[in-house]
């Protein structure tokens, strides 16, 4: 399973390093520390704390500024359901939950498992997922 470290966390969170250490500190992320003291989140804790964090955020007010959004989300592999043909993946990227539709084969070559860090790239109504 992936390790990631805090400031990797941090970036997938979208929060600064240091708001990742209080989490781990307060016991909301489980972290553990290394034999050289640095702390490891793993990649299945951290997917599940990314959806629950996400389930409890709300949308911007209607007086917000206009924004423009990039095609390329960073995100963590948060669930992965497979048939004979086809899987879906469903990824956390900051507040965004994405749910992609790919083959079994693309899966299983890109290694494509819960905790993984991946970029989904959309184009029209395409997600593409890209492997870190």
């Amino acid at each position: 399973m992936p390790q990631y470290t805090i400031g990797q966390a941090a970036g997938l969170l979208g929060v600064s390093p240091e708001t990742v250490r209080r989490w781990t500190d307060a016991g909301r992320l489980p972290a553990v520390r290394q034999d050289d003291g640095v702390r490891s989140i793993d990649g299945a804790a951290l997917a599940a704390f990314a959806q629950a964090r996400a389930a409890g955020m709300h949308p911007l007010p209607e007086n917000s500024p206009a924004t423009s959004v990039r095609n390329a989300f960073a995100g963590i592999v948060t669930g992965v359901r497979v048939d004979d043909v086809a899987a879906q993946v469903e990824i956390q990227s900051g507040p965004h939950r994405i749910v992609s539709l790919v083959t079994r084969e693309s899966v299983e070559e890109l290694g494509i498992e819960v905790g993984v860090t991946v970029t989904a790239r959309v184009k029209s109504t395409n997600v593409h997922i890209d492997l870190g």
